[in-house]
């Protein structure tokens, strides 16, 4: 990089001026890496192929299968399973020229004992003893039921026939509507859902919804389902408790057929430490696929972490990058853990200044998140790739070039915390609209934000969803139709109006957990010693939604409705909103985006007759949206079948009545 040229962040952000020099190192470490990759296999994209190389692949020229293992300190490698009747000592590997260990099994030797189904491990010789593990390339674990433990599985199908061939993204990745979801916990039932039942039974209702994109939780192999999937042990392998790869393949094509984009959570922030299932001291070291000691520990989620400033580890990760966008036709990811991967202290601080930006940062993941964002972007055009991060860190959604690191969007993390907090700690007379507004416009220069009211983390048993917060036991006993209550009535309300501004005002994308948009009750709790291994909080209830009898019904109406008024007005990629009117006496926001007029009245009282407003044109509005509306739970207060013009001084006047939001848009004659 020319000394002489100013990184963009810089110029359009003076504040940066004094880290300068961090930053231009940032990008030219990227700019080492990458060429080192590339004069040493030609391209990113090839790097990240390892799994061709590495695992058990078929060979046609050869015609047989290579399995292939990177164990530097290990003593000796022996290849075991089904296959040889788990004879230990049979087959072992041998170090070719690079230092991998490795075997081949012809065909013809081999075409009725290495076959599709049956499990293999890898024994390893090392200073850790020996050890059977599984491949740390494996494409699928399967779990035996009485035992329960743990094997890699040959998995040779027939091809699948993929019919997304046509599938754009180009429309729905410039305002993504995501409905965070996770496979097992997707039915009614009591137990683990799958693949195809999710791709029957939910897809349907997502689609019809108006959400254009699903964030998929969980899909990476992990042996502890109650850890939501974010303790991964095989990384190219999508778990078996859902079904078999295939069925995930179904799950993708049939969302493309929909017009439905597929984000998986990748999880490269750490790993579980589980010696037999995962990949910790898989060669005997304790250094091998993470840090060695504390620098390898995350004390709060007990698990492993990365070294990703050495080769082999850039590889393995950058390879399952490339791998699950390849082979499963995934769309984007959503990285889980950034703030933790771009800190030694994981983000257990307060960024309330520059300096934490850069102080302690682990700059190796920082050029692994460049060089991943890379492979992303370059394997399929238009793809996505978001950012859980809560530190703010600069340039995290800009370009590598640009100072940045080539996500596309960060997710909005201090939203869903500020509503939560306002909930425990505000009675409602004390929200602050300014306060509100601040909060949902917070966001870096020329970097995306996904905003969502709340997501996973919130639904988590030990916090609240946002209707349990509002409503809490009430939702227990007065969800009937004809049950009166002000405490269902005020939270069906409030849940209606955080969720439109929330959208309308706190990023270029959205988020909802799935069921939260109906105000599923209770929380999530995955089966445990603790509740008797109990699946009750580990399912969604849609019924609760379809059934004409309760009030969930209005929150799941408002909710289809917010959308459609959103995807067709453009409102996630339009420009900022304009501020028309902050009134702090009535506890009122007004706001104007891409030619929509956006209404809050926050008051918990207060009904005002003759409301005036300025408008940013002349004409007759109409009210194309109204929570009031008794489908969506209301009282039919507001008439909004009347056409409102404006008066001399462009204003318009209306019956703004309390704990309602409206939405007005210019007729045109």
């Amino acid at each position: 990089m020319n000394k002489e040229t100013k990184l963009a962040i810089i110029e359009e952000d003076p504040w940066l001026e004094p880290y300068g020099h961090q930053l231009n190192e940032r990008y030219e470490r990227y700019q080492r890496a990458r060429k080192e990759i590339e004069e040493s296999e030609g391209s990113l994209l090839d790097f990240a192929r390892g799994h061709y190389y590495y695992g058990i692949n078929f060979d046609n020229e050869k015609n047989g299968w290579n399995y292939r293992e990177w164990a530097p300190n290990a003593h000796q490698l022996f290849l075991t399973g089904d296959f040889n009747n788990w004879d230990r000592t049979s087959h072992p590997m041998k170090r070719n020229t690079t230092g991998d260990w490795e075997i081949f099994l012809p065909y013809e030797d081999y075409k009725y004992s290495f076959v599709h189904g049956s499990k293999v491990k890898v024994h390893v010789q090392a200073n850790n003893g020996s050890i059977d593990r599984i491949p740390a390339y494996i494409r699928k674990v399967i779990q035996d039921p009485q035992t329960y433990d743990f094997s890699g599985q040959l998995w040779f199908p027939e091809p699948f026939n993929w019919t997304d061939n046509n599938f754009s993204l180009s429309e729905n990745v410039h305002q993504p509507i995501i409905y965070e979801c996770h496979v097992g916990m997707a039915q009614e039932y009591e137990g683990v859902g799958t693949y195809r039942e999710f791709a029957d039974n939910v897809l349907p209702r997502i689609k019809n919804g108006g959400y254009n994109a699903i964030q998929m939780m969980a899909i990476m192999e992990h042996p502890y389902y109650g850890s939501f999937g974010y303790h991964v042990s095989n990384f190219f392998a999508p778990t078996s408790r859902f079904g078999n790869p295939e069925d995930l393949k179904y799950l993708v094509n049939k969302a493309h057929g929909m017009g439905i984009i597929v984000i998986m959570d990748i999880v490269h922030s750490h790993a579980v430490k589980n010696l037999a299932e995962g990949l910790i001291e898989f060669d005997g070291s304790d250094n091998q696929y993470f840090h060695s000691e504390g620098r390898g520990y995350h004390v709060g989620w007990d698990s492993k972490l990365f070294d990703y400033g050495k080769w082999e580890v850039k590889k393995f990760l950058l390879s399952n990058v490339h791998y699950w966008l390849e082979e499963f036709h995934f769309d984007g990811y959503r990285f889980d853990g950034v703030t933790s991967m771009l800190y030694f202290h994981h983000g257990n601080t307060s960024f309330d200044n520059y300096d934490k930006y850069f102080d302690d940062v682990d700059w190796d993941a920082v050029t692994y998140l460049q060089l991943a964002n890379d492979v992303i972007h370059e394997f399929k055009q238009n793809s996505l790739s978001i950012a859980e991060d809560v530190s703010g860190m600069p340039g995290l959604c800009r370009k590598p070039g640009e100072g940045g690191f080539g996500f596309d969007f960060r997710l909005g993390m201090g939203i869903p915390d500020f509503w939560i907090k306002t909930l425990k700690e505000k009675s409602d007379e004390d929200w602050d609209i300014n306060e509100i507004w601040d909060v949902l416009i917070n966001r870096r220069y020329k970097e995306k934000t996904i905003a969502y009211a709340e997501s996973h983390d919130q639904a988590l048993v030990g916090d609240k969803t946002i209707a349990f917060w509002l409503m809490d036991k009430e939702m227990y006993f007065q969800m009937r139709v004809e049950d009166p209550s002000l405490i269902v009535d005020r939270g069906i309300a409030l849940h209606k109006m955080i969720r439109l501004i929330t959208i309308s005002l706190g990023g270029e994308g959205y988020l909802n957990f799935m069921g939260n948009e109906f105000g599923h009750p209770e929380w999530v709790d995955f089966p445990r010693e603790g509740n008797s291994w109990s699946y009750q909080y580990a399912r969604r209830q849609w019924s609760l939604a379809d059934r004409e009898d309760l009030k969930y019904k209005y929150l799941a109406n408002w909710d289809k409705a917010m959308l459609k008024i959103i995807i067709e007005n453009k409102i996630l990629s339009a420009s900022k909103a304009r501020q028309i009117s902050m009134d702090t006496d009535n506890n009122v926001i007004v706001f104007e985006k891409n030619d929509l007029v956006f209404i809050f009245n926050f008051n918990p009282g207060s009904s005002i007759f003759g409301y005036k407003f300025w408008v940013p044109q002349k004409g007759i509005y109409t009210i194309i949206l109204n929570s009031d509306k008794k489908k969506y739970g209301g009282f039919d207060r507001v008439d909004d079948n009347i056409n409102y013009p404006t008066d001399e001084d462009q204003r318009v006047s209306i019956y703004l009545t309390a704990r309602t939001t409206l939405v007005m848009k210019k007729k045109y004659l």
